[in-house]
C-alpha cells in the first residue's frame, strides 16, 4: 500500500459534470489545509475538465459521458467502474467523496473504501439506487427528509443532512469578477439575462422544455434585453442559433458563470445549480424545471427565494435594482461531516483529522 507523500489521510475525489466541479473545489481546499493529500478523478463530459483547468485542480480523466441510450450508460459505467478500480487500487486511500458520482461509489465498495455520496436532488432514482446503496453515508441538505432516502437503502443511520444549501457553503468565499461582463460585450443599461437551458441531450432546432423555449423567444424579441445562454451540452447549440437573434449571445469558452449571477438580472434555468447560485448571490431566480420537483427547490420557492412561473409572460424582465442580500455558510462544516466517516473506519494509528 503506497502511502501519501505528505504521511497524512488520503481522500480520492471523482467529478462526473460540470457542478461537481464547484461544489468540490472549497471542499479540497479545505481538506488540503488540514493537511489531507486529495486526489482527483474526472469524466470527460460537458465543461468538467475545462472548470478543473480554470481552478487549477490536478486531476486524472477516466472514461466520458456515453450519451442518452441506456445500453450505452451500463456499459460506460461499467468500463469507466473497471478503470476507477485500477487506479484506486494499492493508493491507501482512507475516504472516498463524490456528488451524485455512480461510479466512485462501486469502485470504493469493491476496494473497501468508506464513501461519502453527496446531492440535493432525491429523485435522481437510478443513480441513488447506486450511490446511496454503496455509499457509507449520504450526505444531503435539510430540506430533504431522510425518510426519502429509504427507497435507495439509505437507512436513517446513513443520512447526514446539513443545513441551508450546497451553494451557500461553496460561494462563501466568492468575489465577483466584473471583467466578464466585458469578455461578453454585455451593455449594462440593457436587462441582463442568464439563460441555462434544460438537461437534454437532443440535439433539437427546438428545446424540450416548451417554457424556456417561449420564454427564449421572449427574450429575442426584446432590443432592451440581452440574454446569455450557458449551454449543456454543445447539441443545444443549433437550438439557439436556430432563433437568429443577435441579442443572445453564446459563450464560446467556459464562462464565470457565477459572477455572470452577480451581475445579471436575473437567471432563468432548465435546471438546478444555477438558480439557487443565483439565490446564494442575491439574483432573482426563475425555474423551469419539468422533472419532478425537489424538496429544495420546493422549499425555496415556499420562502419566495425562487420563483415557479407558470407561462413564460410572468417572466419579470426588469432590470435589478440593487444586489440582494448574499447568504454565506462555513465549508468547514461540511467537511466535519465528511471526516466523520473516515474516524469512525480509520486503521489503529492513521489520525483523520
Amino acid at each position: 500500500m503506497s502511502a501519501s507523500p505528505s504521511g497524512g489521510p488520503r481522500l480520492w475525489i471523482d467529478m462526473t459534470n460540470s457542478p461537481h466541479v464547484l461544489v468540490l473545489r472549497p471542499i479540497i481546499d479545505e481538506f488540503q489545509r488540514r493537511g489531507w493529500d486529495v486526489s482527483v478523478t474526472a469524466r470527460e463530459f460537458a465543461q468538467t475538465i475545462p472548470l478543473l483547468e480554470r481552478f487549477g485542480i490536478e486531476h486524472t480523466v477516466i472514461g466520458r459521458h456515453r450519451g442518452k441510450r441506456m445500453a450505452a450508460k451500463a456499459w460506460g459505467m461499467a468500463a469507466r467502474s473497471a478503470q476507477m478500480l485500477s487506479f484506486g487500487a494499492g493508493r491507501g486511500f482512507d475516504l472516498a467523496l463524490s456528488h451524485a458520482s455512480n461510479d466512485l461509489p462501486v469502485a470504493a465498495r469493491l476496494l473497501g473504501i468508506p464513501h461519502v455520496t453527496m446531492f440535493d436532488y432525491e429523485f435522481a432514482k437510478l443513480s441513488h439506487s447506486i450511490n446511496v446503496r454503496f455509499s457509507t453515508k449520504s450526505l444531503i441538505p435539510d430540506a430533504i427528509p431522510a425518510d426519502a432516502l429509504l427507497q435507495y437503502g439509505g437507512r436513517p443511520e446513513q443520512v447526514d443532512r446539513y443545513p441551508g444549501l450546497k451553494e451557500e457553503y461553496y460561494l462563501a468565499d466568492f468575489e465577483p469578477d466584473p471583467t466578464v461582463v466585458e469578455e461578453l460585450g454585455l451593455d449594462t443599461d440593457k436587462i441582463i439575462v442568464v439563460l441555462r437551458t434544460p438537461p437534454s441531450l437532443a440535439a433539437y432546432h427546438r428545446m424540450e422544455n416548451m417554457l424556456f423555449d417561449e420564454f427564449l423567444h421572449i427574450v429575442a424579441g426584446r432590443e432592451d434585453v440581452q440574454g446569455v445562454v450557458l449551454l449543456r451540452t454543445p447539441e443545444q447549440r443549433d437550438g439557439v442559433a436556430a432563433i437568429g437573434a443577435d441579442n443572445l449571445i453564446i459563450p464560446s469558452k467556459v464562462v464565470d458563470a457565477q459572477s455572470l449571477v452577480y451581475y445579471s438580472d436575473l437567471v432563468v434555468s432548465g435546471g438546478g445549480t444555477l438558480n439557487r447560485e443565483a439565490v446564494a448571490l442575491g439574483t432573482p431566480a426563475y425555474t423551469v424545471f419539468s422533472g419532478v420537483m425537489g424538496a429544495v427547490d420546493k422549499d425555496l420557492i415556499a420562502q419566495g427565494r425562487m420563483s415557479l412561473p407558470s407561462k413564460a409572460s410572468e417572466i419579470e424582465l426588469v432590470k435589478k435594482q440593487r444586489a440582494g442580500s448574499r447568504v454565506s455558510r462555513d465549508v468547514g462544516e461540511l467537511v466535519d461531516r465528511i471526516v466523520a466517516v473516515a474516524k469512525k473506519t480509520s486503521r489503529p494509528g492513521k489520525s483523520c483529522s
